[in-house]
Parts: structure tokens; C-alpha cells; sequence
């Protein structure tokens, strides 16, 4: 696919080149490398970059070569060179952010105002300051003298950035029109919206908001004056204390709390100096769901918080003990069934292996435990996308009690025995793992006279017969009959190619899918090219299995069948992945002229859903999702959706097929006992080089 996209990129270059030379410059892309990042380098928009590049918003390649604007950055910089002429300064000012550095510190080491800053370094308002960026420094008195929002002292007091998230039916028009700004700029601020508008994507919008609107797009935002009015018709806002944890900055704060700088110092006049760890702030009780959750840990008598971050891994805070913790939803029940009791809560419990007394003895050092262990990291992406389901959770106002426990197990040992037995949990509703099989077995045995269904969160073995024990990952024998069943549904003639060494598919295949005609090898254990051609039948769709890691065997059998495809019609099908496909060897565009097929327990999408997931776990977190961490946001999103449908869980699993993020839970009762995942997507290439969900 690389090459493919290569070649098409030169193509348009070539025809491109006259406009190039006058208006852009070339820019390959280096590996690691992101959009925002070149934007920087270059002094332009991610906006500006997208227009000339429309296929960059989908992905972004090492050695792809970009159309960049030239003359952006030329004239930001004769606008800031002009103003800085002006107030009688004409040296520009190039500062690299280094570790630990904030608006704050940067601000009052050039002293310059807030807003200053960010009308010269326009990103900094959604991304905010990262290590490694270069931000331009505009001259003191600039941003008090000049006109750079050509907008009077008594307009600019009115504005202020909100956000607004999308709702149904809403176009960009509306919205523009709504917070007095035009679609271009909406576009500018937002450039995941150029192509199109998803329901719920988050805003950032720059205007003067109707008076009506700006407590709707920032609920609960209310200065101190405000508070001291005495009209009973307006909701005063209630304060709480937040102490402030290592390494947050103003710009943290005001995305957990929804609030501005100043609007932080006006409440807590301490910050004038800066933001200290360790410091308590007065804020807005009314995002509470949005402040880090607290954890508790469990005495006989008393109950103290042991919050103590010790590392910082993708923006996840890891604490170094955790004996449980535990989150309730907003109180006030939003109604999802009519059959479900208003005051009816529901207990999920996640058992995850932190293994935190274990670290506390490890004289390794916990920073090199989290390069090092594998098994750690996986835990720890697991449990980000839970905490992001958690305030969904609560945004959803889900009538359920989430408490989390360290397992602290290995292999063939855990403490689950004694955490059920002293935190009751034969009470809960569901419980999450534990990760390995044999554990996840003991707990559901240990509560199965109390029918506690117990969610095997990462497993693919297969599980003992346990009734109240449910597979959430399909079984590799299940995702294979998955895709034979699919081939035989669309009265498909199946023909396997499958090299001597696969000798557990061709059993698998003998012994499960009757009427597979097997191509013959040669004497050597190549194809017997002639052999293929002669399986294969005119008047049916030919799905050949091909199961081998011999790079001649694939080139072979891909040059035969596109040969074929003159008289047949054929489609290419893997079992499991196969990194041989990978190589430069293999042409990705005959690949796709074979509609290469294969299962697969997850997707890849782009609904509106899944990009909103996307968006606001990167936010949080600084990262991407990875798979652990998607999966660790389905099984616990799913189980809590299920708990609040007026049915037990295991009624909504013999009910419901549902879809989350990159997950499908299809539960069915196994013949001896328990329940098992046969959640399973065909995907295939499409001729448009995409990946789609066949039917």
C-alpha cells in the first residue's frame, strides 16, 4: 500500500509542479513525525496543510511528501515583524519549550500576557505547550497596543473560547451562525470537521455566545462576583478543594475544570505565582466527573486517601497502592428503561493485576519496571480505556458503583480469595477479570452459587464449563468457523492452498469444515499451480484459503489466481494474519485486485462514535489508543450498558448482539456449561484501498 500511495503522490505532485514552485514547498514526512508537529515547523495551520493534503487527515506516512504553503508563514511573521516595529522592538524571538515549562513560566520569563502568547501561537489554544515546540515570542506591549483582534477593551471583556459539542441535526451553519462566527473559522479551529460534522465531536469555538447559550456550552462556569447575587433564579455555583498533583499547569487545569488562567487566579489569588504541587485550589464542584478519582484505601476503621502518583505513562496516573478504589456515578438516575426502578444501583467490580505490593519491594525502581514489563503496560492500558468508560459513565448519569481492586496475580497465584471474602463480593451485579484464564476460572467457580457472571476481559483459551464464566474474546477455533461459515452462507466453493509446515490448519480444516478441496503441492512443497486451476469453478464465487509463511508459495499462488480471474471469479481469504503479506515483496495492489479476506475479533471504523472515543481519549491521555486500552474501554462500557437495561447481565447476553468501540459482544451458551464470544468481523479490501466490513 505504501507503494501504491507513493506512486500516486508523485503522479499528483508532477501535475502539480508549476503551482508548487510559486505558492508551496515539498516536505517529506519523517517517521514519528504529525501534522500539528510540521505545522509548527513550518509556521502554518493544520488546517492550512490539510487543504493542499485532503488524504493526510486519514493517515500519515514516514517518506510521504506534502504540499506545504510557503507564503503562511512568511506573513505571520512580517504581521508579528510590523507589530513589533511599532512598539520600537524588531528582534523576533524563537523559544524551544523545554521540560517542566508553562503558559505561566514561559509568560513571565518574556513578560508577556496570556493572550499574547496565543494569538502568536495559535495551536497552543488545543494543544497546548509540549516539550520541543517552537513558539514565537511576540514584543512586550505588543498584544496590549496593537489591533490583533481589531476588537475594542469592551468587546474583547465579552469574549471568551467555548466549546460546544454537536447534536443531531446540527450543521456548521447553524452553529457558525449561532456563536456569531463564520464556518471558516469553525473549520480553522477544528480541522477534524473539514469533511464532515460527527454528533457529539467537541468544538472549540472563539465568539461572542448569546447570552442564553453560554451557560449551555459551559455548564456550572460561574466568576466569584456572580456568586454573591442574590437572585434566586440564577444557579449559584457551589466550590470544592482540589489539591494540585505533580506536573500540572494551568493549561491542565483549565481543561479539567473548564475554566481560563485568569479565571483560575481571580478564584485562587496564590496562583499568581505560579502553579506548585501540593497547593489546594478552590474550584467549581460541579466538575467533579472530571477531576482524577480519588482512591481509597480500605482500614478497619477509618478511611484515608492514598492518592500518590508515581509515574506518568501516556497521562495515566499510576498509583503506587491501591487496594480499592471506588467511583459512583451521579447520583441523579437518568432512566434508560421503564422496567428498571428509579433508585435501583448497580455494583460492577475490575480486578487488575497492578501488582502494587510487589513493586513496592522491587528494587529495580518502578521507571524501569514500566519500560521493562510487558504484562504491567498491558494492565495499565487496560485500565486508561475502563476509566474512560467510567466517565461515560457518569456522564450518562449511569445508576452504578465501580469499585477497582489489584489482584495482584500471576500465573498460578492471586489474592482474589481473600478481596471477595473482606469486600463482599458476592454482591456485585458483574465483575471484570481477572486477566489470566485460570484465575478468572477460580473466581467464577468461588462465586458461582451466588450466579455472579464473571467477564474473562483478555483470554482466548478455551474456558472450563462454568455457568456464570463469559469469554469476551473469541476463541481462535470460533473466529475460524466464523469465516467458513460466512464463505458457505454466500455459496462459496472453498479451495485451501496451506504449505506442509501448517500442519494444526490442515487438521483444523479436515476435521471441521467438510467439502475444502485441498490444491496439491509439488514433490519439493511448492504449488502445484495446475492443481489450483483445476479446483477452481466458473459459474461460483472461489474463496481460496491460503495458509503459508513461504514467500514463493504466495508469490505463486497470488500470479495464478489473478491469472484466473479472467475466467473466475475469485476472492483471496487468510485464517490469521500473516506478516509475509507485509513485505515489499508482495504487491499490496494485487492484494487488493483479490480482495484479500480475513476474520478478525475487531474493526477498524470511522463512525462518529468511535472518532469522538478517539479524540477524547488522546486529550486525556497524550497518546493514542492502543488495543489494550480500546478493549479495556468495550468490555467495561458494554458490561455497565447491559447492567442498566432493566435485565440481569446474563439475560442481555442470551438477548443482545451489541458494537462498541472496535469490539462485538455476541455471547452464546456453550454446549457444556459458560458462555463465549462469537463477536467476529469479515474485513476485506475494497478496490477503493479501504478496509470494509463485509456483509
Amino acid at each position: 500500500m505504501k507503494y501504491f500511495f507513493t506512486l500516486f503522490s508523485i503522479a499528483f505532485f508532477i501535475t502539480c509542479a508549476a503551482f508548487s514552485q510559486e505558492k508551496v514547498v515539498k516536505y517529506t514526512v519523517s517517521n514519528g513525525e504529525t501534522i500539528n508537529q510540521i505545522a509548527q515547523k513550518f509556521k502554518v495551520t493544520p488546517y492550512d496543510i490539510y487543504q493542499l493534503n485532503p488524504d493526510a487527515r486519514t493517515s500519515l506516512k514516514p517518506n510521504t511528501v506534502l504540499l506545504i504553503p510557503n507564503n503562511s508563514g512568511k506573513t505571520t511573521a512580517k504581521k508579528d515583524e510590523t507589530l513589533a516595529k511599532k512598539n520600537g522592538n524588531t528582534k523576533e524571538i524563537i523559544h524551544e519549550v523545554q521540560p517542566k515549562e508553562t503558559f505561566y513560566s514561559i509568560e513571565k520569563k518574556y513578560g508577556i500576557s496570556d493572550e499574547a502568547l496565543k494569538a502568536a501561537n495559535p495551536f497552543l489554544e488545543k494543544d497546548g505547550v509540549q516539550i520541543g515546540q517552537k513558539l514565537v515570542i511576540p514584543a512586550k506591549g505588543v498584544a496590549s497596543k496593537s489591533s490583533l483582534v481589531n476588537k475594542t477593551i469592551k468587546e474583547r471583556a465579552k469574549e471568551k473560547y467555548v466549546y460546544h459539542d454537536v447534536a443531531a441535526k446540527e450543521t456548521k451553519f447553524s452553529i457558525a451562525k449561532k456563536y456569531n462566527t463564520t464556518i471558516e473559522d469553525l473549520e480553522r479551529r477544528n480541522p477534524g470537521i473539514v469533511e464532515n460534522l460527527p454528533i457529539g465531536y467537541r468544538l472549540i469555538i472563539s465568539g461572542i455566545a448569546p447570552k442564553e447559550e453560554v451557560i449551555a456550552a459551559v455548564p456550572n462556569v460561574v466568576k466569584p462576583a456572580e456568586t454573591k447575587k442574590t437572585d434566586t433564579s440564577k444557579k449559584v455555583t457551589t466550590y470544592m478543594e482540589y489539591q494540585v498533583k505533580p506536573k500540572e499547569t494551568f493549561y491542565s487545569l483549565g481543561r479539567i475544570f473548564h475554566l481560563t488562567q485568569e479565571e483560575l487566579t481571580e478564584l485562587n489569588p496564590s496562583l499568581s505565582e505560579g502553579v506548585k504541587e501540593g497547593m489546594v485550589l478552590k474550584v467549581p464542584s460541579g466538575y467533579v466527573a472530571s477531576v482524577p478519582i480519588i482512591v481509597k484505601e480500605e482500614q478497619k476503621q477509618t478511611e484515608k486517601q492514598t492518592e500518590k502518583p508515581a509515574e506518568n505513562k501516556g497521562g495515566i496516573q499510576i498509583l503506587e497502592k491501591v487496594k480499592s478504589e471506588t467511583v459512583s456515578a451521579d447520583p441523579e438516575v437518568v432512566e434508560l428503561s421503564k422496567k428498571r426502578g428509579q433508585n435501583e444501583r448497580k455494583k460492577l467490580v475490575l480486578l487488575l493485576p497492578f501488582n502494587i505490593a510487589k513493586m513496592q519491594n522491587d528494587t529495580v525502581g518502578f521507571a524501569n519496571r514500566i519500560k521493562t514489563d510487558k504484562f504491567l503496560n498491558m494492565t495499565l492500558d487496560f485500565y486508561s480505556g475502563a476509566m474512560m468508560a467510567i466517565d461515560s459513565a457518569k456522564t450518562l448519569k449511569l445508576p452504578i458503583d465501580v469499585s477497582i481492586y489489584d489482584s495482584q496475580e500471576t500465573k498460578s497465584t492471586s489474592n482474589i480469595p481473600s478481596l471477595i471474602t473482606q469486600n463482599k463480593l458476592q454482591d456485585a451485579n458483574a465483575i471484570i477479570g481477572p486477566f489470566y484464564q485460570t484465575n478468572a476460572e477460580t473466581t467464577a467457580n468461588t462465586l458461582r452459587l451466588h450466579n455472579v457472571p464473571v467477564i474473562s476481559p483478555l483470554s482466548k483459551d478455551s474456558a472450563n464449563p462454568i455457568d456464570n464464566l463469559y469469554q469476551s474474546i473469541p476463541t481462535n477455533d470460533v473466529v475460524r468457523n466464523t469465516i467458513f461459515d460466512y464463505m458457505r452462507s454466500k455459496n462459496g466453493n472453498i479451495v485451501a492452498v496451506v504449505d506442509k509446515k501448517k500442519e494444526s490448519v490442515i487438521n483444523y480444516i479436515k476435521q471441521n469444515q467438510k467439502g475444502v478441496a485441498f490444491a496439491s503441492l509439488t514433490e519439493t512443497g511448492g504449488l502445484d499451480v495446475a492443481s489450483l486451476k483445476s479446483l477452481l469453478l466458473p459459474n461460483r464465487m472461489n474463496y481460496v484459503v491460503m495458509e503459508t509463511a513461504n514467500t514463493a508459495m504466495v508469490k505463486y499462488t497470488i500470479k495464478a489466481l489473478i491469472d484466473a480471474q479472467k475466467t473466475c471469479q475469485i476472492q483471496l481469504v487468510i485464517l490469521e494474519p500473516n506478516s509475509t503479506l507485509d513485505t515489499d515483496e508482495i504487491y499490496f495492489e494485487n492484494l487488493v485486485k483479490l480482495k484479500l479476506m480475513y476474520p478478525s475479533v475487531s474493526r477498524e471504523s470511522d463512525q462518529s462514535g468511535v472518532l469522538i472515543f478517539e479524540k477524547e481519549y488522546k486529550l486525556k491521555n497524550k497518546v493514542n489508543p492502543n488495543t489494550y486500552a480500546t478493549r479495556g474501554f468495550d468490555v467495561t462500557f458494554d458490561t455497565m450498558m447491559r447492567l442498566v437495561q432493566g435485565k440481569t447481565y446474563q439475560e442481555t447476553a442470551d438477548l443482545m448482539t451489541t458494537e462498541q468501540v472496535d469490539n462485538k459482544f455476541q455471547y452464546y451458551k456453550k454446549e457444556d456449561g459458560g458462555h463465549a464470544n462469537k463477536g467476529v468481523y469479515i474485513l476485506y479490501y475494497d478496490s477503493d484501498l479501504t478496509l470494509k466490513v463485509a456483509n
